[in-house]
């Protein structure tokens, strides 16, 4: 399965989950005109993915997903979809897969943080914050 990447915008964040690595990064600001349209395509290829992490589990790789999220600002349009992201992940950690999910923030932005522990207890996920 290819990687899947997309450029950041002055109101989208950039995308980018690496396929080779294991490492899915989305960061920047997140407030695109139409949240549906910008992350419909992202959920859907997460989800296809779960076949490639399947057959990684089958054939003994248990290089772990690691998926971060570190966004300067999200609008609550965007929040809908950073949600649904962790929920599709928590089903692949409960399928069995390794997974670490890390929220990176500003040490400044308390709101940024708070919201990242808010997503994880909606989800039921563990997160790991770090801040810089």
């Amino acid at each position: 399965m290819e990687s899947f990447i997309i450029q950041p915008t002055e109101d989208s964040p950039s995308v980018n989950l690496d396929t080779t690595t294991n490492y899915f990064v989305i960061s920047g600001a997140s407030r695109p005109e139409n949240s549906r349209t910008f992350y419909t395509p992202i959920i859907n290829w997460i989800t296809s993915y779960e076949l490639v992490l399947a057959k990684r589990k089958q054939e003994g790789n248990q290089t772990p997903l690691v998926f971060e999220y570190k966004f300067d600002y999200f609008n609550s349009s965007s929040a809908k979809f950073i949600l649904d992201i962790l929920l599709i992940l928590k089903k692949f950690s409960e399928n069995g897969y390794p997974l670490k999910v890390i929220w990176k923030c500003d040490e400044r932005d308390e709101d940024m943080l708070d919201m990242g522990k808010e997503f994880s207890e909606m989800a039921e996920l563990q997160i790991e914050y770090i801040q810089y």
